[in-house]
């Protein structure tokens, strides 16, 4: 008797991060200003990339110190990540979202007014730290969702997310030959500021009522180890996440340095323009959280992985013709976001109540493979050139491969597990 009146009771009531039964879930005007504030907050840590040469030339350093810069932003992320994102299911979020974001601009506003490279590295530092609230509106998103729509709502934002991502190097590269590589970085601090305090009023208040009253944020942190460890799937898929985006980075670390250099001669707002490319890719995200939606986050991720292999053919090609650089930046792009996608979508399933660690979890593995990435690809380039950063990245992209035949296996014995658990249900 009792457990059919507790089977019966709204989902509100049994899961303590539901939306009360009423609520549509979130509208698609509140969902577009979450995917402007993660592509914002995301796309921020990536202006450095098209003006790296610029960076240099200004603050009289070396290319290779310059392109630290890029390994250095992705280290502060993922630091966030393990330190702040948890946060989400300690405390209120829309007070969290909008002080993280007011702190991220306090970093870009930093960059904004540097005028030596040490001052560049502290505002590079606070931005890449604070900006880890994209990363508390996305599991944010799924949690608000209309029963049956969080892959879309998911997706959706993500699509701001990687959109960011995509055109912070265009943005970046066309305001640079406007007013100088720091004018990004000014205007990007009053974006933040003003997208934060837009959220404020629009975000409803959202508390993991459970977890605020049972721990503090020191059990919170050692939970992620605990989670790690009774996941196996979220284990494979921080794998696969680590690897995509490291082979990834190998790319960003390094395309200013080959498209500025003799083979294509371009500017920063050259190189901008070619990083824009990619921005038809965020499409993917869409694609994929719908697909995750019907069950099929298993094909999107092995046609993602598949892209990937495919994309550093096109880039290898690319050392001497623009148009193959171009093709296979998109695809690589194209599959970096149908892997991320896929990933979030599987990991947000394994415990509702804890999705905010969760997504901890995976993203300090995805940004740890981005920083490893791009600190290898600097190296690779240093090695050999463009012919090392390509034989990098495929070798990477092929890891990557036998990380999903491993996450595979694990999927085909989750299915197993609940098929045997249903029939012993049904026999008992």
């Amino acid at each position: 008797m009792t457990s059919s009146l507790h089977s019966a009771l709204p989902l509100a009531l049994t899961h303590p991060d539901a939306p009360p039964p009423s609520a549509p879930g979130l509208s698609t005007p509140v969902l577009l200003l979450m995917a402007v504030a993660c592509g914002l907050c995301a796309g921020s840590n990536y202006f450095n990339q098209p003006l790296l040469h610029s960076i240099a030339t200004q603050l009289q350093v070396r290319d290779a110190s310059a392109a630290l810069i890029v390994t250095l932003a992705q280290v502060a992320y993922a630091a966030g990540l393990l330190l702040l994102v948890p946060l989400g299911d300690l405390l209120e979020r829309r007070r969290l979202i909008t002080t993280l974001m007011l702190l991220a601009a306090l970093g870009l506003f930093t960059s904004g007014f540097a005028h030596n490279y040490a001052m560049l590295a502290l505002g590079t530092l606070l931005t890449g730290l604070f900006s880890v609230a994209a990363q508390v509106l996305v599991p944010l998103a799924a949690t608000l969702a209309a029963p049956g729509r969080s892959g879309r709502a998911v997706g959706l934002v993500m699509s701001g997310l990687l959109t960011g991502i995509l055109a912070a190097r265009s943005v970046a590269g066309l305001l640079s030959e406007v007013g100088g590589w720091t004018l990004v970085y000014r205007v990007a601090g009053v974006a933040m500021v003003a997208v934060a305090l837009a959220l404020w009023w629009v975000i409803p208040v959202s508390r993991n009522a459970a977890s605020a009253q049972t721990q503090g944020y020191g059990q919170v942190l050692r939970s992620l180890g605990t989670l790690a460890l009774r996941h196996p799937r979220l284990r494979s898929r921080a794998l696969l996440g680590g690897l995509s985006f490291a082979s990834v980075s190998v790319l960003f670390s390094t395309m200013a340095l080959l498209l500025a250099g003799p083979a294509h001669r371009l500017g920063d707002a050259g190189i901008g323009l070619v990083g824009l490319a990619g921005v038809a890719g965020a499409l993917m995200a869409n694609v994929a959280g719908r697909m995750a939606d019907r069950g099929q986050a298993q094909v999107a991720t092995a046609a993602s992985v598949g892209l990937l292999l495919l994309g550093w053919g096109a880039l290898w090609l690319g050392a001497s013709s623009l148009v193959w650089f171009v093709v296979g930046m998109l695809v690589a792009d194209l599959a970096l976001q149908g892997v991320h996608i896929s990933n979030q979508n599987v990991i947000y399933r394994l415990d509702p109540t804890a999705r905010a660690r969760l997504n901890a979890v995976y993203m300090t593995s995805y940004f740890v493979g981005a920083a490893t990435g791009s600190a290898l690809g600097s190296v690779a380039w240093l090695w050999g050139g463009w012919s090392a950063t390509c034989a990098l990245g495929m070798g990477i992209a092929v890891l990557n491969a036998l990380a999903l035949a491993y996450d595979q296996r694990l999927a085909v014995r989750a299915r197993g597990d609940v098929v045997r658990d249903a029939s012993e249900g049904a026999g008992a």
